[in-house]
């Protein structure tokens, strides 16, 4: 296998090569994401004003708000002033309300995070104890019965969609029992149900991806060397066999952050919660384009955002990543 040389001056610091590359990456997706966010409105059939105001809108009305809008302009001048307002935080103006688009996204935002950010802790603090606890109890071929009750469960957890799980959350939870708020986000029993909406597929996913590479890790002669020692099994496993485990986790994590988002915008309407999920499904409906092109675009950014941070992570925790390979 071939190791590209790097540039001179770049020779003596794999790590300034690395965040280089990495982030040279990130600016070129980043400058495609704007690009196509830029373009949904442009490849829409038809006028989107006109689409979005409806059929019984004031000719005047359409017209000021094309004209409000820079859909007049030609089409470079268009995108020379949408890459401008993005670097101001200017992501346009709602065709339905009128209010700047950036103001909405800061309202409905924090309603999202507050959702996605807990649901991930939530998979994380599930699937990586459980994963290694039944990679150790099945190990060699052990409790037979354990792994296939194991690997049973957690398939069938991960095949049901998030938005039919909360759906049956609701209706048994909040309206058979009355144990939890049917929607909203008033309180914190109100977080419970679309939380585990959330993490539970991608956790079941998640402890399955542990137990293997769990298991993959146990059978390297590193491990053997520290049961030779007569280590304790708490430092054999945490110490040694976890860490290296967790550089397919933190991938398939980082993967499966970014579908949670996606999974948000469903979990988020049938629970009538206030964050962008919730918010991109109205304005779809109203055709109010300036607002869904908006809230893609942080969602992209988003992701462009966990893809870095899982890619330093990586580089972190093995260092050799850093250099480039051919």
């Amino acid at each position: 296998m071939a190791v590209a040389v790097a540039p001179a001056g770049l020779r003596g610091s794999p790590w300034l090569s690395f965040a280089v590359r990495r982030l040279g990456r990130f600016a070129i997706s980043l400058w495609v994401l704007i690009t196509t966010a830029f373009l949904m409105i442009q490849l829409i059939p038809g006028d989107p004003v006109r689409a979005a105001l409806g059929l019984t809108a004031p000719v005047e009305l359409v017209n000021a708000r094309r004209a409000a809008l820079g859909l007049d302009d030609p089409l470079w001048l268009q995108y020379v002033h949408y890459l401008g307002g993005l670097v101001t935080g200017d992501f346009g103006t709602s065709m339905t309300s009128g209010q700047p688009v950036s103001e909405v996204i800061g309202d409905r935002l924090p309603a999202t995070l507050e959702l996605a950010l807990p649901a991930f802790a939530v998979v994380i603090a599930v699937a990586i104890p459980l994963g290694l606890l039944f990679a150790v109890l099945t190990r060699g071929g052990r409790r037979r019965g354990g792994e296939l009750a194991f690997t049973s469960t957690t398939v069938l957890l991960a095949a049901i969609p998030e938005f039919l799980l909360a759906v049956a959350l609701v209706a048994f939870f909040s309206v058979q029992l009355g144990w939890f708020p049917v929607a909203g986000n008033a309180d914190a029993s109100s977080f419970v149900l679309p939380v585990i909406a959330l993490a539970l597929g991608p956790a079941s996913v998640l402890a399955r991806i542990v137990r293997v590479e769990t298991l993959s890790v146990l059978g390297n002669d590193f491990i053997r060397t520290a049961r030779a020692k007569r280590l304790p099994a708490r430092l054999v496993y945490l110490r040694h066999a976890l860490p290296n485990a967790l550089t397919a986790t933190l991938t398939m994590g980082g993967l499966m952050l970014t579908g949670m988002v996606a999974g948000t915008v469903l979990v988020e309407n049938v629970f009538a919660w206030p964050g962008l999920g919730s918010t991109i499904a109205q304005s779809i409906l109203q055709k109010d384009y300036p607002l869904v092109q908006g809230i893609v675009l942080v969602y992209g950014i988003g992701v462009l955002l966990v893809n870095l941070t899982v890619d330093v992570l990586l580089a972190v925790l093995d260092p050799r990543s850093t250099i480039r390979e051919t």
